[in-house]
């Protein structure tokens, strides 16, 4: 798994803190189970947001090359059938013994 951002700790980070006080302030609990309830309830939005915040682009586009590379095919098959969704497929090809081989070359020299 990836380490997070710095944006991604500081927006999660200031979630959590934020959405606590809110919803301690806008509850008026005062009960250990009410303030566990809104801790674990702050913990999981901050979580949701640190794990939405967007990746910076230098990262995004070495995931998408690395995503390219791996799902075209072999070095400069990724050309226009790449781009129209087309998926590459290796060529089938005969068994050739080195005799026959050999006798097609002579007799399409001839």
């Amino acid at each position: 798994m990836p380490r997070p951002t710095a944006a991604q700790l500081a927006y999660g980070s200031c979630t959590v803190i934020m959405s606590t006080l809110a919803m301690l302030l806008l509850s008026q609990t005062s009960s250990g189970v009410g303030i566990a309830v809104i801790a674990l309830a702050a913990l999981a939005l901050g979580l949701l947001v640190a794990l939405t915040v967007p990746l910076p682009k230098a990262r995004e586009a070495a995931a998408g090359a690395a995503g390219a590379a791996t799902t075209a095919g072999p070095v400069g098959s990724a050309g226009a059938g790449a781009a129209s969704g087309r998926v590459w497929a290796p060529e089938r090809r005969e068994a050739v013994s080195a005799g026959a081989e050999s006798g097609r070359r002579r007799s399409s020299g001839s």
